[in-house]
């Protein structure tokens, strides 16, 4: 009796053992291989632009706005252009989102400029958010930039912006490859990690720079002047 009560007590507490060891694994996880909390943002663009997650600045010329239309971030300007996400980023990071540059006979429409910032910040002044879309106002930015398919569709460019209104050219693509195609969805990824960052053009990287210098934050910005884009499928994920 004494023996059959013993193998009951340890099966019963082996189930209670196997219990808990589901239940650990069954929760979500924040930890990478090095042990960082993981967190994501994400935008379908479903609702009108929240002007606390995304801040525009719009060069003030006619026909330019920027909105959201069928899950869509819509940049539509006659001239230049930056939506800034509004979130500080540091460490390590990468965002994805998907990027058309429209060319169907609107007032807009020219394929040109599928532009980025990111780690950007202002050295004399705390609020970056006090332009008005203008590119040449950015020049006193420290920042990473990639002009694809920039001086219509001419060039692709990858620079670093020291702050001082240096802005190094890190490398240039000129051949057809490396230039825009109109209509057509672009998945983009830049990546920011252990000092190194990258950017990449539906699966192929484009431009990767191991700074000696690296910008350790700032912000992300969509950019472009005059022309028509559609951006969807917005990914963040940083990693503390």
């Amino acid at each position: 009796m004494k023996a059959s009560l013993f193998i009951r007590a340890t099966y019963f507490l082996l189930f209670i053992a196997l219990l808990v060891f589901c239940s650990f694994s069954a929760m979500p996880q924040e930890q990478t291989g090095n042990s960082s909390r993981i967190h994501i943002y994400t935008d379908e663009f479903k609702t009108p632009l929240d002007n606390t997650i995304w801040i525009p600045e719009i060069a003030s010329l006619p026909d330019s706005k920027v909105y959201t239309k069928n899950q869509k971030l819509v940049l539509e300007t006659r001239g230049g252009v930056t939506v800034w996400y509004n979130k500080l980023l540091s460490g390590n990071f990468r965002i994805e989102f998907d990027r058309k540059v429209i060319v169907a006979g609107g007032k807009n429409d020219r394929l040109s400029d599928l532009n980025c910032f990111w780690m950007a910040s202002d050295p004399q002044n705390p609020n970056l958010f006090t332009r008005n879309g203008v590119f040449e106002k950015y020049d006193s930015l420290r920042l990473y930039y990639v002009g694809m398919g920039g001086n219509t569709n001419t060039t692709t460019r990858f620079r670093k912006y020291q702050g001082t209104g240096v802005r190094t050219l890190l490398k240039e693509y000129t051949d057809v490859e490396h230039l825009l195609v109109p209509n057509q969805n672009y998945h983009i990824k830049i990546e920011v990690k252990d000092g190194i960052t990258s950017f990449w053009v539906d699966s192929i990287c484009y431009f990767s720079y191991n700074d000696p210098v690296p910008l350790r934050q700032g912000y992300f910005g969509f950019r472009s002047t005059w022309s028509h884009h559609e951006i969807s499928n917005f990914r963040c994920v940083t990693y503390e």
